[in-house]
């Protein structure tokens, strides 16, 4: 039995997967891995998703250069949600420029951004 086989893919093939700094714990972003994506990034030792709207691999940082280079895996005690423990190339995680994807916060009146974008998109994605 390889070690891919205790993961509980879900009835895509895919389980969700939550990036964290490895330096300081912080949720940058959630993605989606197949099979070949979780297998790929244990073999390269970076973070490589699955993409549902492009059904292809994506490598993180791979137009962008903001890649995520995997320090740690861990799988929940279901087997149904994995967390990488990234080194964040370039600190920016978000494809909106910010550090995190989680840049809005909820207050009674709706959601507030509070993180300032670290580079504008249209620096980071030319073309």
């Amino acid at each position: 039995m390889s070690w891919l086989d205790e993961v509980n893919w879900d009835e895509q093939g895919l389980i969700a997967a939550v990036a964290q700094d490895a330096t300081s714990g912080r949720v940058l972003m959630v993605a989606w891995m197949n099979r070949e994506a979780l297998a790929a990034t244990a073999a390269e030792g970076r973070a490589v998703y699955w993409s549902r709207s492009r059904q292809k691999l994506w490598r993180k940082g791979e137009e962008s250069g903001h890649v995520q280079l995997l320090r740690e895996l861990h799988l929940d005690c279901d087997g149904d949600a994995i967390v990488l423990r990234v080194e964040q190339v370039g600190g920016i995680a978000c494809h909106t420029g910010r550090a995190s994807c989680f840049y809005r916060r909820y207050a009674q009146d709706g959601w507030h951004g509070i993180e300032p974008v670290l580079k504008a998109p249209g620096e980071i994605y030319r073309g």
